[in-house]
């Protein structure tokens, strides 16, 4: 079922297990990332979970180093324990590290092209 998914996707998904905090309003969700890349992100899904689907999420992702990258995102599915968001907003301070996370863990000329698809 995930290579089918990975078959449709544009973008690459890297496999990372780091915690990652989801707010919502007032809610904080503490999950671990799955996996991230340009345009998305995916978590594990909390045992209590009761999110609005509709409104958008704040992403903390806790890097090496102390620290963090933010993303803006919305819910995109849920399925088998596991969260998938669609990233709707990389602000400045935070293009840089996530560029960095993707750069430490896959090929740079394939990185480099998936940016240009983004500005297409």
């Amino acid at each position: 079922m995930t290579e089918h998914f990975s078959e449709k996707r544009r973008f690459t998904r890297v496999e990372l297990a780091l915690p990652v905090e989801v707010h919502q309003g007032g809610s904080i969700w503490n999950q671990h990332l799955i996996d991230i890349s340009l345009t998305g992100v995916s978590t594990d899904q909390p045992a209590q979970w009761d999110a609005q689907y509709n409104e958008p999420f704040t992403l903390i992702i806790n890097l090496e180093e102390n620290s963090t990258l933010e993303l803006h995102a919305y819910l995109q599915h849920v399925e088998a324990g596991r969260l998938g968001f669609a990233v709707q907003h990389v602000d400045r301070e935070n293009i840089q590290p996530l560029l960095e996370v993707l750069q430490a863990h896959m090929d740079i000329a394939t990185l480099e092209e998936e940016l240009l698809q983004l500005s297409e």
